[in-house]
């Protein structure tokens, strides 16, 4: 597996690429707490165009992430699903928590959608 992050604003992108699984979970987990540890980030976009395997753990990591940024009042989202991966999202109902756009804009404008400024 493979990631990358950069930020948008307050919103950390993440890019992830090739497979999510048990044997790279942790490495992913303890970036992105990192990262969300800084107190940079309100919300995050995850550009899954990349990703072409993922299992409960991964499902786990970002159920995770969405968890604390979801109690510190942000927002999660996700864009440029796999093909490989619309089935796994059908099935755990991540579109619930993580919704998924066409494009990183359409995304983006959801994020922020609700923001007040200067927050």
């Amino acid at each position: 597996m493979g990631f990358s992050t950069r930020y948008r604003g307050n919103i950390l992108v993440v890019s992830l690429s090739g497979e999510l699984d048990h044997h790279t979970a942790d490495e992913l987990r303890t970036a992105l707490e990192k990262e969300l540890d800084k107190d940079i980030a309100r919300h995050m976009l995850l550009d899954l165009s990349q990703l072409a395997f993922m299992d409960s753990s991964g499902v786990g990591v970002l159920l995770g992430r969405y968890r604390r940024i979801h109690a510190q009042g942000g927002k999660m989202a996700a864009y440029a699903l796999h093909p490989n991966l619309e089935r796994l999202y059908e099935l755990a109902a991540l579109s619930r928590v993580i919704p998924v756009f066409a494009r990183e804009e359409l995304a983006v404008n959801e994020l922020k959608k609700d923001e007040v400024p200067g927050r």
